[in-house]
């Protein structure tokens, strides 16, 4: 069994070495530690692998060193900046706020600086410091609030000031419970640390998350304004694209009286997007709902639980079955991508997708140096799809379906319009690089993948449907390997 303990350095000599000790003594392995002074003084992250007996033990032998405790009533010192407006009456919120909660100020300072905002640093003296989270989390509802600096006296906090506001404050527009919480606290630690290795400031890390968290709550609602797009292909066939600010792209296929969804974007829209597929398939309610996925990454099967039918190669079935039945994907066996991934399942809502809704249509490639080997086909009322998995570059699973006859291709995330994004999702798709590295799993192989793409794509004016962007339109002449 796994357990993620999130606990405070006590200012001992030999703090962790007793922690050590605690855990091998009760044949408990220690997979990970985190800690870094620069982002807080106090937090550590204890990754464990053990018996549930063992573990309910260590939680015992934990809280008697003092890894965890219950909140001590002394004095505090805590330096914070509020940055206000600068506009008459910005700081009377704030300060009928510091009255509230009973901490008295011990320093002020403030000038304008011409920017139409003042930076208000206060030094605060808390008496109990089990207060301090939740006036962090309700300032922060106020105007935006960095901790600077804290004199603790001795006193450890029950939980980090700075990573216990940081989730607060991205999770405040959210529904996320208090145990998804201390996930999100986790893997963004866990975010933090793997960029850390990198020579990345830590800070970096989680200004990422936080505009990251941002653009996803800032696209809700009316704010949800989609591109959507409609392509005849032929008299009674035609391709539909829409394109969210955040998330992959809903293609809908209609040919023959026939509907195909193919990738539905995150879960966190749902009503929205179910919006936006209404307007485009009136009868979308009443009807047999099946959808394709080009591969299991969650922002392209964030909302199969709808639909009645989820078709797939058997590699991305695989992968949906070992999420639903509470093991790691794909993305989360691979320690770059497993952060950002578990952040983005929180913070989109994600729920796996039952298995008995999974229809394996094509068998998993063969071990092969082809880079997209021919797996099948699929027809469409008018469309013929040949099917190719690749070797894995995007993510193992991943498919690419070309229509010869109507000269049309669905490439998923293989090949994306990276020129034809709107703003919005040209700003979304900035913050995956930066957390997982890549968002290839082999960026080497997934552009070689690409590149085996354009070269089967026969002469003619081709229609290119990725998993982000517009059409590409692509012309290829008849001495032409590639465009």
């Amino acid at each position: 069994m796994k357990k993620s303990y999130v606990t405070t350095m006590p200012d001992d000599i030999g703090a962790f070495l007793k922690a050590s000790r605690c855990f091998a003594k009760l044949g408990i392995n220690i997979v990970r530690v985190s800690y870094n002074k620069a982002v807080d003084t106090h937090t550590l992250f204890i990754d464990v692998e053990g018996e549930p007996e063992s573990l309910a033990e260590a939680d015992e032998q934990l809280s008697e060193i003092g890894y965890i405790h219950g909140s001590r009533c002394e004095r505090t010192v805590m330096l914070m900046e509020f940055i206000l407006k600068d506009e008459p009456g910005s700081v009377t919120g704030v300060l009928e706020l510091i009255t509230s909660f009973g901490f008295n100020i011990s320093y002020i300072s403030s000038q304008a600086d011409g920017s139409g905002f003042q930076r208000f640093r206060m030094g605060l003296s808390v008496n109990d410091t089990a207060e301090v989270a939740r006036f962090v989390s309700e300032a922060s509802a106020l105007c935006k609030v960095n901790i600077l600096d804290y004199n603790s006296s001795g006193a450890v906090y029950d939980n980090s000031v700075f990573y216990s506001s940081f989730v607060s404050s991205i999770s405040r527009s959210m529904d996320i419970s208090e145990d998804r919480r201390r996930d999100l606290l986790v893997y963004c630690n866990m975010a933090m640390q793997n960029l850390d290795e990198k020579g990345l400031s830590p800070h970096y890390t989680f200004d990422a998350i936080g505009r990251l968290a941002e653009l996803l709550i800032a696209c809700r609602g009316d704010a949800f304004n989609p591109r959507i797009s409609r392509h005849e292909i032929s008299e009674d066939s035609s391709v539909t694209v829409i394109e969210p600010p955040c998330g992959s792209n809903v293609i809908i296929l209609e040919s023959e009286g026939e509907t195909l969804f193919v990738d539905t974007g995150y879960a966190c829209y749902r009503e929205e997007t179910l919006a936006a597929v209404r307007g485009v398939v009136p009868g979308f309610d009443g009807m047999r709902k099946r959808v394709l996925v080009t591969h299991a990454d969650l922002d392209h099967i964030g909302l199969c639980p709808l639909f009645d039918e989820v078709l797939a190669s058997e590699n991305s079935a695989l992968c949906m079955r070992e999420e639903y039945e509470g093991r790691d994907g794909f993305r989360e066996s691979n320690p770059l991508h497993k952060p950002y991934i578990g952040m983005c399942k929180i913070l989109t809502g994600y729920e796996p997708v039952p298995s008995d809704k999974v229809r394996i249509m094509w068998p998993a490639r063969p071990d092969s140096d082809v880079l997209l080997y021919p797996v099948g086909f699929l027809d469409v009322g008018r469309f013929g799809f040949e099917v190719y998995e690749g070797r894995g570059g995007h993510l193992k699973g991943e498919i690419i379906l070309i229509d010869y006859r109507n000269k049309i291709a669905l490439t998923g995330d293989v090949y994306v319009n990276v020129h034809g994004m709107t703003e919005a999702q040209a700003q979304y798709n900035r913050y995956a690089p930066i957390l997982m590295n890549s968002v290839d799993t082999d960026p080497d192989l997934c552009k070689r993948e690409r590149e085996d793409l354009l070269r089967r794509l026969g002469p003619g004016d081709w229609k290119v449907f990725g998993g982000h962007g517009s059409m590409k339109e692509i012309k290829v002449r008849v001495s032409e390997e590639k465009c």
